[in-house]
């Protein structure tokens, strides 16, 4: 079990069939988005790489020009650090569904994981927090995603705070 396993992937795909239905969005294009997304997960900037390796796979397997670029376009553009806008209601919709993974009791389970793949101290893992989990919430796109996300995010500051105030006991 990793933080970028199959059950992540299977994570956001539901969350983003459920916010694609709610916003009015193209189901196949969010549904192969999110199957794939994380493809490149190995790999430096994961999703630039991915959307690259989508784009063949999804010519391989027959599917028209249009539908690729709007599929490689969500990939490219779901990642917190690329940098990548996402342009469309389905980029939005991807992006929005991968930060409410990284959000709630899921994202802090997630985050601790990450952090033992990579060795990391709990105070570190806090660090991650600050830079990128707490800040999740103003980066979500759709009003879905608000609605679910805004839970999650109360439950990332009140653990953070929780854990802060426990690494900070003194008892002298």
């Amino acid at each position: 079990m990793t933080s970028h396993d199959d059950g992540h992937v299977a994570r956001v795909l539901r969350l983003a069939l459920y916010i694609a239905e709610q916003e009015g969005a193209d189901i196949e294009i969010v549904r192969k988005a999110a199957e794939l997304h994380d493809i490149a997960r190995d790999k430096p900037n994961h999703s630039i790489e991915g959307a690259k390796m989508v784009r063949e796979l999804l010519k391989k397997e027959g599917y028209d020009d249009e539908f690729i670029e709007k599929v490689t376009h969500c990939i490219e553009a779901h990642s917190f650090s690329t940098g990548v806008s996402p342009e469309t209601i389905e980029a939005k919709i991807l992006s929005d569904a991968d930060k409410l993974d990284a959000m709630g009791a899921i994202g802090v389970a997630r985050a601790f994981l990450f952090s033992g793949e990579k060795g990391r101290s709990i105070e570190d893992t806090l660090k991650h927090f600050e830079e990128k989990l707490l800040k999740l919430y103003n980066l979500l796109h759709t009003e879905t995603a608000r609605k679910i996300g805004l839970k999650r995010h109360r439950f990332l500051k009140e653990f953070y705070n929780q854990i802060k105030e426990e690494l900070e006991f003194n008892l002298e």
